[in-house]
């Protein structure tokens, strides 16, 4: 039953350990998928952190400043964020395993061709390709996870969420030690890993396919969407995305003043017409009903500022302790190893967390932590308090995507399930992007410590969203609220 129904909790809880939701009778072991899915995204999440320890030396093969360099990380984030949404409405049709495999095979085919592009060009068309695998693939894992039963659910989010946040806080290392071993190529081939990885999936396809939102439900028909695509809804919130990132990036890559305005022209026109279109089409790309399901939109904003200050920290901590040591990029990465192992056990304790409180209250938890990890790594210097400073922040990410994306379900009706959990990882993913763009910007302008002062600002904004916007006790919607209905 994927409606998740609990008696004596409200529908914005995660309910606690003593009144747990009845499991289906042979419903997949959360542990043991979770650890399947766990192997599948490492790759994709080194993937983040890796390549930007060989950004000088791709520099250098391939005669182009450093500047131009950042686009190879800027693609990965902006087609990952974009396909996220895209993979959430295939899901109405496709199992995750389906999507699963799409996505792999596109993140393969994309990191092997940035990996051999003799130009920039053709390895930032690999990135955009891998990226938007990326996300198909980070949406199928979580949709599999997701659609697991009371306990279970939050066992698997865990599992999951500690091989990402390890994977991305050692991306650093790998890539240093890949860089000096076997060069850059390498690097950017790396998330290529995930397809014989596929093969572990292999014995857990039936419960991915049975986990599937389409399988057994009659959801194929679900939320009048399976006719068509909405393109227009999609180009849209596709085209914000792109200038917001692209904005962000302007003053990094050295984008033309003329250029900047049209980018930004287009950013305003893209965001006039999503409020359109989502007022006008609820049942379109972005469905009115799920923006509107009280707290949707808070835990996407908190998702997004816990990750913009984990990754601003990701992007600025390996140079920071290389300026305090001394030593190479190398170096930088087994240091940031003990802060990447926090991870795991954040991974293991926010389901003991969510025994006791509330997802939203652990929420503002984790929140409070990222701003204290991003406040220690700008006003102390030091290879020791960076590393703690990054700590507090990989327990924020790792711990905020296990809960927010486990509420996902319980915040709208059981058939958008899916769409729903699909646009929270999109506003993460967007998150994730804009911290370090923020902090790359802002230290052209001002000292790298204040930047990310300044940076502490969006988990703060997400704390204190978390405590002063979280919703009240209230009825999920039905699975037929709102469908159709006039704006």
């Amino acid at each position: 039953m994927s409606q998740h129904t609990r008696q004596g909790t409200t529908p914005q809880t995660i309910p606690p350990g003593g009144a747990p939701a009845p499991e289906r009778t042979g419903a997949p072991d959360g542990r043991r998928l979770g650890l399947t899915l766990g192997m599948l995204v490492l790759p994709m999440y080194v993937a983040l952190g890796a390549p930007s320890v060989a950004l000088p030396a791709i520099g250098r093969a391939l005669a182009v400043p450093f500047g131009a360099t950042a686009w190879i990380l800027a693609a990965w984030s902006l087609t990952s964020a974009l396909a996220m949404p895209v993979a959430g409405r295939l899901l109405v049709r496709w199992s995750p395993f389906q999507v699963l495999v799409a996505g792999v095979v596109a993140l393969a085919a994309g990191s092997v061709l940035a990996g051999a592009g003799p130009a920039l060009s053709v390895v930032i068309v690999g990135r955009l390709i891998g990226g938007a695998g990326a996300g198909a693939t980070v949406i199928a894992v979580f949709a599999a996870a997701t659609a697991l039963p009371g306990r279970q659910r939050i066992r698997a989010l865990g599992i999951i969420a500690a091989a990402s946040a390890t994977a991305s806080g050692c991306g650093t290392l790998l890539g240093g030690a890949v860089t000096a071993w076997l060069g850059w190529r390498a690097v950017l081939a790396i998330p290529a890993l995930a397809l014989p990885l596929l093969l572990a999936a292999l014995p857990s396809r039936r419960a991915l396919t049975r986990s599937g939102s389409g399988s057994g439900s009659g959801s194929g028909e679900r939320n009048g969407s399976t006719g068509r695509l909405d393109i227009v809804g999609a180009a849209v919130l596709s085209v914000l995305a792109g200038s917001l990132i692209t904005l962000l990036q302007a003053h990094s890559v050295g984008l033309p003043a003329p250029v900047t305005l049209v980018v930004a022209a287009a950013g305003a026109l893209a965001a006039v017409g999503l409020w359109w279109r989502v007022r006008s089409t609820p049942d379109g790309f972005v469905p009115r009903r799920v923006i509107a399901s009280r707290g949707f939109l808070a835990a996407g904003l908190i998702g997004g500022t816990v990750f913009a200050g984990y990754y601003g920290v990701l992007f600025r901590a390996p140079s920071l302790i290389e300026q305090a040591t001394g030593g190479g990029p190398l170096e930088a990465g087994v240091l940031l190893v003990p802060a990447a192992a926090c991870s795991v056990l954040a991974g293991r304790l926010v389901g003991t967390l969510t025994d006791r409180f509330t997802g939203w209250q652990v929420s503002a938890g984790l929140a409070a932590l990222t701003v204290v990890g991003v406040l220690v790594v700008a006003l102390f210097t030091g290879p020791i308090p960076i590393v703690l400073g990054m700590a507090l922040t990989v327990c924020g990410f790792a711990g905020a995507q296990a809960v927010l994306v486990g509420l996902a379900p319980d915040l709208v009706a059981a058939d958008d399930r899916d769409t729903a959990q699909s646009l929270l990882n999109f506003m993460n993913a967007l998150g994730g992007g804009i911290g370090p763009a923020a902090v790359a910007g802002l230290s052209g302008i001002v000292p790298v410590p204040v930047a990310l002062a300044a940076l502490a600002a969006l988990p703060l904004a997400g704390l204190v969203l978390s405590l002063t916007r979280r919703p009240t006790a209230g009825r999920r919607p039905a699975p037929d609220a709102m469908r159709g209905s006039p704006r």
